[in-house]
């Protein structure tokens, strides 16, 4: 085997070797009996979903006594919020949710997550609520307050008028929510009145607060606090009645694997946009310079990724079809010239579908502003950098054809009679020349005509000016 082989198999075993030792270090011995730890921050998508699921699932078989779910989230997306409140519902060893470090908070689909957790507990200095759910479109279901105060004949014309189906799939969502979370809190014996006023109106709460309405079970200030006073508290997991005994156990952190950080790198939208844009000039570069493989190969790699990516996410199709005609008329502006009129549209309709790529409010899933106006201005003076040329190219005298053949002079590197044939040096390259009279050798000659790959020539006169 080459050198080279060696070192890329070794480089294989290292990685593996690296992966187990990995995993072997976050897992506990058999005949240890420990709480298994996982923090869950930032925005909450399919990546944590999976993360959440895959982690519960591997603490079971590690045989932990009990999960700590420590949240610091803004929120995120609906369908990952319930496939984290099924895999909370679904173990088979408690999970004790806590919103810490001091200042963390569980907004949003947090609130929910919190809510699903047999134990619920909040470092000091925290908070949680705002749980209202917004739609793709980014309105909020909430209803307006002052709705309550209206009459029903006021109601009944609104009904009546053309937002009564986006009035009417509102509620739906809300009285989704509502029912939703309600049923977490009478599961949990907490304050469901409140809950309800968290999604309704949106309100929240400090860390005392949610203790003194009983949203949570108690205030703990670290890890070993909230084990010490959740032991001899009893909980129902996955359908019975258990009773924690977690005092002074040992904490044993998870972290998430390498396909959930991947996961998690690629399903941030800016990321997932970048690589979309990475994806599509590779392959376009690849077409104007067949044979480079290396923007092929990328390209192709970065366009999967990106599409996978954009297959987790909520994605407007509108705008990626804005996106994706905006490509089309930048390509169009350079086999059709128009003096920048589908350039300028194409640039348009990316920067506009770009917007519209991610139409949701969810804090951490919308592409970054200035990721696209960076983007956008990069293609206007690509553009105009095009136009200028196109323009040099117009106005500059031609190089070749036969128009400018007629203008050259060159030297004879031969003599020729009359009539006959020989060559010549013109413009720098050897041509086969006919002369109308005898010339010497090192003769100063002007190209008259020209016949295929034969020039017709004749002397310069004593002072005639040169041109090259």
């Amino acid at each position: 085997m080459s050198r080279k082989g060696w070192i890329v198999w070794g480089a294989i075993l290292g990685a593996a070797l690296a992966l187990a030792w990995t995993r072997s270090a976050t897992e506990a011995p058999a005949d240890e009996t420990f709480v298994a730890r996982i923090e869950l921050t930032g925005p909450i998508g399919p990546a944590a979903a999976e993360y959440v699921d895959r982690t519960i699932q591997r603490a079971t078989d590690d045989g932990a006594k009990a999960i700590v779910l420590q949240l610091d989230t803004p929120g995120g997306l609906l369908d990952s919020m319930r496939d984290i409140i099924g895999g909370i519902l679904a173990a088979k060893i408690p999970v004790l949710g806590y919103v810490a470090p001091s200042g963390a908070r569980a907004a949003s689909a947090g609130t929910y997550i919190l809510y699903a957790c047999p134990i619920a507990a909040m470092a000091p200095a925290t908070h949680l609520g705002a749980a209202t759910p917004v739609t793709l479109g980014g309105r909020s279901p909430m209803p307006s307050p002052l709705d309550n105060n209206l009459p029903s004949s006021s109601k009944s014309s609104d009904k009546a008028g053309g937002n009564s189906a986006d009035d009417a799939e509102s509620h739906k969502i809300l009285n989704d929510a509502i029912a939703n979370i309600r049923a977490l809190a009478q599961m949990h014996g907490r304050n469901a009145a409140w809950a309800e006023q968290a999604v309704r109106g949106a309100a929240t709460l400090t860390a005392s607060e949610a203790a003194a309405q009983h949203v949570i079970d108690f205030v703990a200030s670290d890890t070993p606090a909230l084990l010490a006073q959740a032991d001899g508290r009893n909980v129902h997991v996955n359908g019975s009645s258990v009773t924690l005994s977690l005092r002074g156990l040992p904490v044993r952190d998870y972290l998430p694997d390498w396909r959930a950080r991947f996961l998690g790198v690629i399903t941030n939208p800016t990321i997932a946009y970048v690589l979309l844009l990475a994806g599509i000039y590779g392959l376009i570069l690849e077409a104007f310079h067949p044979g480079s493989f290396y923007p092929g190969v990328t390209g192709g790699i970065c366009l999967l990724i990106g599409l996978y990516a954009l297959q987790l996410l909520p994605v407007s199709y509108a705008g990626l079809t804005l996106m994706a005609l905006g490509v089309a008329l930048l390509l169009a502006e350079v086999f059709i010239p128009t003096a920048g009129v589908l350039g300028v549209g194409g640039v348009i309709a990316f920067v506009l579908g770009s917007i519209m790529l991610f139409r949701t409010d969810v804090p951490g899933y919308s592409v970054n502003i200035g990721v696209i106006a960076g983007i956008g201005l990069c293609a206007m003076a690509i553009l105009a950098m095009l136009l200028r040329l196109v323009m040099r190219a117009r106005r500059a005298r031609a190089f070749n054809g036969e128009e400018q053949m007629l203008q050259d002079t060159g030297e004879l590197l031969q003599a020729i009679a009359a009539g006959e044939e020989g060559w010549a040096r013109i413009g720098g390259e050897r041509w086969r020349v006919q002369a109308e009279a005898e010339l010497p050798a090192g003769a100063r000659v002007r190209v008259t005509g020209r016949r295929g790959l034969l020039l017709r020539v004749t002397a310069l006169r004593t002072g005639e000016g040169e041109s090259s």
